[in-house]
C-alpha cells in the first residue's frame, strides 16, 4: 500500500475517534453550554483562565435551530480576574462567571442606530447604587436616594469615556444578595482592566447594542476555557 493512502486511512480513523466527520466544521461555541438561557441571542465572555483580565467576546443568533457568529472582540475582564458568582464577594475586582440576563442598556451617548432594548440617557443625577445598607442596592437610582450612600455608589457620568454605551449583565440582580456585588455591566474599554465588569471597545459596543433584540431574550454567558468556571457549564 502507498505511504500517502495509509496516512489517509489513519487521518479518517483519528477522526472517528474524535467524533467528527472527515471535513465537518468545529462546533459552535454555544452548542456547548449547558443552557443559552432558552433565547434566540447569547453573548459569551470568554477568558483563557480565572488569573486572566483579557479575552473574548462573541455575540450569537441561533437560526433553524443553529448557532452562528454575528460578531466578536476582544475583551477585559476584573482586575482580580474571574470568580464564580455564586461565590464572589464585593469589592473584589473579579468578574462573575456565569449565565445572566440583560436588563437594559445605558450610556452617557445617545442610543447607537437600530437600538431596540430599552436604553436609559445617563444624567448629572443618574447613580447605579452599590450601598448595601440601602433599599436600592443594585440598582439604577435618579436621582440617588436618601438611603443610599454616594460614597458606596457609582456616579454614573463620572465614567463618561466607559459608559459611553453599556449594557447592565443581571448577575445579583433579580434578589440581590448583600454582599455579593453590584453594578456589573457589559461597556466600553477604559485604560485598563476593569473593576469587575465586562469591557469591548467602542464600535463593538454599539455593533453589540444594534444587534441585541428584546424578543430574543439575549444572555450573557461569561467564564474560562477550562476547570470549575468553564463557560460550558453555564
Amino acid at each position: 500500500m502507498r505511504p500517502g493512502v495509509v496516512l489517509a486511512l489513519v487521518s479518517v480513523c483519528s477522526l472517528s475517534l474524535l467524533g467528527a466527520a472527515p471535513g465537518a466544521g468545529p462546533e459552535p461555541l454555544p452548542a456547548s453550554l449547558a443552557d443559552t438561557g432558552g433565547g434566540g441571542q447569547l453573548i459569551i465572555a470568554q477568558a483563557p483562565d480565572t488569573k486572566a483580565t483579557t479575552g473574548t467576546v462573541s455575540w450569537w443568533d441561533l437560526r433553524d435551530g443553529e448557532w452562528a457568529r454575528a460578531g466578536s472582540a476582544p475583551a477585559r475582564f476584573g482586575a482580580g480576574g474571574l470568580v464564580d458568582g455564586d461565590t464572589r464577594v464585593q469589592g473584589t475586582n473579579t468578574t462573575p462567571t456565569g449565565l445572566y440576563d440583560l436588563p437594559f442598556g445605558f450610556g452617557t451617548e445617545p442610543a447607537p442606530a437600530g437600538t431596540a432594548v430599552e436604553y436609559r440617557a445617563v444624567k448629572d443625577s443618574s447613580w447605579w447604587c452599590q450601598d448595601n445598607d440601602s433599599r436600592s442596592y443594585n440598582r439604577w437610582t435618579d436621582p440617588l436616594p436618601a438611603d443610599c450612600r454616594a460614597a458606596e455608589s457609582e456616579h454614573l457620568v463620572d465614567f463618561r469615556e466607559q459608559y459611553a454605551y453599556a449594557l447592565v449583565i443581571g448577575f445579583n440582580y433579580d434578589r440581590p444578595v448583600r454582599g455579593r456585588g453590584a453594578g456589573i455591566f457589559l461597556h466600553v474599554n477604559g485604560r485598563a482592566a476593569t473593576a469587575g465588569c465586562v469591557s469591548v471597545p467602542e464600535d463593538d459596543m454599539r455593533r453589540i447594542l444594534a444587534w441585541a433584540r428584546p424578543s430574543a431574550k439575549p444572555h450573557i454567558a461569561i467564564g474560562t476555557e477550562h476547570g470549575a468556571t468553564a463557560v460550558s457549564r453555564y
